[in-house]
């Protein structure tokens, strides 16, 4: 007879009071083809320039096959890491390769700074409403988080001022450029006030860029890692996963010194490297292929998805809804009117095979339950129209 056994250990604490992601809920719950699905940010895979990434993927491992294929150094593949310094500074942000570290997505980026700069308890600024894996990202690290309100133009500087002159502030988070989930840009001025206000204060800033490219309308809005302000304090995350493919998994930061280092010596614990093989491809690809001209593919599509979603929505939304006209990005943030609970009409709405992510997740203060985001980049316009006229009859719309 067997000795009865002990329990097993306990899972860390930590854990505890960390949800799973509802978008990746959501999603699962709408795998199925039928449904058309407003919900996942994710790139239209008919976009992906499947023949170039072959190609690339075909001469590394012909040209150096063992390099390709062997351990590599923490820090990235210096052709990778030269190319992404050679489009940042031609975009208006001088950058040295060695300024740089490609991380496995800009999702790890996010960790390894959450590592290096983050002790528990310490107080984390944040968008309301917010990307749902920087706050997941946050808790993991035990820091408290503090949200800040925004509008229509993102976070408020006098609201973000009167924060960090009662909080021990250590580091803000935000998405300026077609952030998510709102689809909104943070305008110059604002950038500058976020900028002098890290100086004055002395957080940390990390300005979250991965649709920065997707620009559809007007013009490019310089970095805060490009002000003098704050270029001491700001880190920079970036990514492939938008504008060449996500199954990649390739991103970078751009830090000062200190921080990169110790970014470095984070990212050795977590994986010792990114995928030298997809780093190596990727630093091909963008050798011997117009990354630019490719991009411009996308946007020209993204446009006109975004502009059929956007016409579509007076008859597919209850009276009274409201909705931004975002100059980029993947999303448009809506607002029903009052008495309307995004959450709950979710299963009314699978229900007629159409899905969007409901607002609430995302607020980090109290949420807003009418608040809905509607991505618009994975389906063409006649499957953006199909959809609408789905969520019409499962919102109560005029169409």
């Amino acid at each position: 007879m067997l000795p009865t056994a002990a329990p097993v250990p306990a899972f860390a604490a930590k854990l505890a009071g960390i949800a799973s992601s509802p978008v990746r809920e959501i999603l699962a719950l709408t795998a199925r083809p039928e449904v058309i699905s407003f919900a996942g940010g994710l790139p239209a895979p008919e976009l992906f320039d499947v023949t170039g990434l072959r190609a690339a993927y075909d001469r590394v491992l012909t040209d150096a096959p063992r390099l390709a294929l062997q351990y590599s150094t923490t820090e990235g593949d210096p052709g990778l890491r030269s190319a992404v310094a050679e489009r940042l500074a031609a975009q208006g942000l001088p950058t040295e390769a060695d300024d740089l570290l490609v991380t496995t997505g800009s999702q790890q980026a996010l960790t390894l700074i959450a590592t290096a700069t983050l002790e528990p308890g310490d107080v984390v600024l944040v968008e309301d409403p917010c990307y749902l894996a920087a706050l997941q990202t946050f808790a993991f690290a035990g820091a408290r988080v503090v949200p800040v309100p925004t509008d229509e133009d993102g976070i408020v500087p006098d609201a973000l001022e009167e924060i960090v002159a009662r909080e021990p502030v250590k580091l803000l988070y935000l998405v300026p450029t077609f952030q998510n989930p709102t689809g909104r840009t943070l305008p110059l001025e604002r950038r500058t006030a976020v900028a002098e206000a890290a100086a004055r204060h002395g957080f940390w800033i990390v300005e979250d860029d991965p649709y920065g490219e997707l620009r559809y309308d007007g013009d490019r809005v310089p970095w805060i890692a490009a002000s003098p302000a704050a270029a001491d304090r700001t880190v920079l995350l970036g990514s492939f996963s938008k504008i060449l493919a996500p199954g990649l998994r390739l991103g970078y930061l751009r830090a000062p010194d200190g921080l990169r280092r110790s970014c470095v010596i984070a990212k050795q614990a977590a994986d010792l490297h990114t995928s030298t093989i997809d780093q190596a491809a990727a630093a091909r690809y963008l050798r011997d292929s117009d990354l630019d001209a490719h991009v411009e593919v996308i946007r020209g599509a993204y446009r006109e998805r975004r502009d059929a979603l956007l016409e579509g929505l007076p008859a597919a939304l209850p009276a009274g809804s409201a909705w931004n006209r975002p100059a980029g990005g993947m999303f448009v943030w809506v607002t029903l009117p009052d008495g309307h609970d995004a959450t709950e009409l979710l299963r009314t709405a699978v229900a007629h095979e159409v899905a969007y992510v409901p607002g609430a997740p995302f607020f980090a203060g109290t949420p807003d339950p009418r608040a809905m985001r509607l991505s618009f980049t994975t389906h063409t316009p006649e499957e953006i129209r199909e959809g609408l006229g789905r969520l019409a009859k499962a919102l109560g719309g005029a169409a």
